[in-house]
């Protein structure tokens, strides 16, 4: 009986040593939060609420300061960026109409060469009158 109760012996100091262990690292792993919390409850009493609020409003103004700074840069370059774009658009535009004019100036010239000539009017009028006036006369010497 002596060997089992050896083997029993062994293994309460193995399970004792299993305990101690499991009750070190609870131990750590529970300490943890602890240590956080007093350091924040250290940390709290060094600012008073009026001065986390001064902080607070410090660095708010300031990122909204750096948004506006921002936005007054886009504003800038996108005012520079139409400018250009409303130059070469003009550009373009003149650059259009000029073409338009040089091509309608070839049409009419074009049209001109193409059409077929008109006669010219006659002038029955004129020999009307003429030989009407030669008939009055020969009327009238007769």
């Amino acid at each position: 009986m002596g060997k089992l109760k050896s083997y029993q012996e062994q293994i309460q100091e193995i399970v004792e040593k299993g305990i101690n262990a499991a009750e070190e690292q609870q131990k750590k792993i529970a300490a943890k939060p602890f240590q956080y919390a007093e350091k924040l409850e250290s940390e709290a009493r060094e600012y008073s609420v009026k001065n986390l609020r001064k902080r607070y409003d410090g660095y708010s103004e300031s990122l909204f300061e750096q948004l506006r700074s921002l936005n007054s840069r886009f504003g800038n370059f996108a005012a520079e960026l139409v400018a250009k774009l409303e130059k070469e658009a003009a550009e373009g535009a003149e650059t259009v109409s000029e073409a338009a004019e040089d091509v309608s100036e070839a049409a009419q010239e074009a049209k001109k060469s193409v059409e077929p000539k008109k006669p010219a009017a006659r002038k029955t009028t004129a020999r009307k009158s003429s030989g009407s006036a030669a008939a009055k006369k020969s009327t009238a010497s007769a």
